[in-house]
């Protein structure tokens, strides 16, 4: 027969602070999960989040609201211009 588990890693957190450790079953138990678990959902979420690509102020506004009418397609995201000066126009 052979094994179809995939391999896990163990990381031991040494010197946390009690009042970590108690938000963190606080949190883990609002959710439903194990402290262990929640421990992953954390570490995924911000492993996640480094990942995703900075993208400027204009294209993540869009991106909020895409299907939704107004979205962008791919290459066509709105460059940020930096240090312009405003003018008030004229009517």
């Amino acid at each position: 027969m052979i094994a179809t588990e995939a391999k896990m890693a163990q990381i031991l957190v040494r010197n946390l602070e009690d009042q970590v450790k108690g938000r963190l079953q606080h949190r883990a138990k609002r959710h439903g999960r194990s402290m262990e678990e929640e421990v992953r959902e954390i570490l995924r979420n911000a492993l996640r989040e480094e990942e995703t690509p900075k993208r400027g102020l204009g294209s993540e506004i869009v991106a909020l609201f895409s299907g939704h009418g107004i979205g962008l397609k791919e290459g066509e995201e709105i460059p940020e211009i930096r240090g312009m000066r405003m003018r008030i126009p004229k009517f």
